[in-house]
């Protein structure tokens, strides 16, 4: 009888890692046992044959209901179990995210302050970023590794040349190519699991408020007064927190304006365009290359922030960057009264 009750592992536990089904090996068990069953029943007594099957009934009985006993044991648990899996409720990845995502994004669901959650927000998050150019690179390029969902461009400028020592989303090939589809083109090789929407196009107030109001959040990364004041405008019209930055030479500055939340607009901390030569821009003055950098960084962070509700942000806050002399200092700023855009006096 040793020699078949091996021969029995031999196909459950050998046809099991040559990937035999489980069925199968089954069948070939019980069609081994009942041959034993019909060896003791047929053949007298003392037959060589029917040794290998116990010297006497009652013990290869007793193998029959050991065996039975297992076999029905692992089929009732497989049941239940499909039956469990069935009916349980679908179970969803944190965040809403794919395998892929959530391997991509692992850094930030680490994270505490953001998690699945927060990840799961930044999928659903709109952001404007008006300028493909010094903050708009860095901040777009930012937002689109952090996985927000849409990210929209707008600019009607090309790629020049004098562009490449700071504006990092453009390359040397896509010289004389709108900015908005240089950039398009290397956010969606960054990060294909999110949505880009270039606007080859000048802002106008005609077109800012139809604009805006598609995304929650809005990024102003340009250099002139006249847009800084519209996109202020309109932002403060919609509702729509705006994250502003601006910088010359080796300096930055930075700040969330947010009437809406308590915050001052814009135009609350600069009431006037200053005079013609008193705010060079960038053309006109220089700029060091990785100047943009820090401060489109910080611009993305802040949004990150923004959209995850991840520490505190710069409401009330313009936050400072002198990179000739590596200081960072941070200034409070309020609401004006008198403020032609959010004031309360009329």
């Amino acid at each position: 009888m040793i020699v078949t009750l091996l021969l029995m592992a031999l196909i459950w536990f050998g046809g099991g890692y040559l990937g035999m089904r489980r069925g199968v090996r089954q069948a070939l068990i019980v069609a081994i046992y009942l041959f034993g069953m019909l060896a003791h029943v047929a053949l007298p007594s003392g037959n060589a044959l029917r040794g290998y099957f116990g010297a006497v009934w009652g013990e290869w009985a007793l193998v029959g209901i050991v065996l039975f006993a297992v076999i029905g044991a692992r089929t009732g648990l497989a049941w239940l179990r499909e039956k469990a899996q069935k009916h349980a409720p679908e179970k969803k990845r944190p965040s809403d995210l794919t395998d892929t995502e959530v391997d991509r994004y692992a850094r930030h669901i680490f994270l505490r302050e953001i998690g699945g959650a927060g990840q799961k927000r930044l999928k659903k998050s709109k952001v404007l970023v008006i300028g493909a150019g010094g903050l708009g690179a860095p901040a777009s390029l930012y937002l689109a590794a952090a996985g927000v969902g849409r990210i929209g461009i707008i600019d009607d400028d090309v790629v020049d040349s004098s562009n490449l020592q700071r504006q990092v989303i453009h390359k040397d090939s896509n010289i004389g190519i709108p900015k908005v589809f240089s950039a398009e083109q290397e956010l969606a090789a960054q990060n294909p699991f999110i949505e880009i929407r270039p606007y080859n196009r000048r802002l106008t107030a005609e077109l800012a408020a139809e604009l805006f109001a598609e995304y929650d959040l809005i990024l102003d990364g340009t250099d002139n007064f006249e847009t800084r004041y519209l996109v202020n405008a309109t932002a403060v019209k919609l509702g729509k927190p705006l994250i502003s930055a601006a910088m010359t030479q080796w300096e930055g500055q930075i700040s969330l304006y947010d009437p809406a939340h308590g915050a001052p607009c814009y135009q609350c901390v600069f009431p006037e365009a200053p005079a013609d030569g008193l705010a060079p821009s960038c053309a006109e003055a220089g700029v060091a290359g990785p100047l943009p950098g820090v401060i489109g960084s910080l611009m993305a962070l802040e949004a990150v922030k923004e959209i995850t509700q991840a520490g505190e942000g710069l409401r009330g806050q313009l936050l400072m960057y002198d990179g000739l002399y590596a200081v960072a200092r941070k200034i409070a700023v309020k609401k004006r009264s008198d403020c032609p855009i959010c004031g309360t006096k009329s």
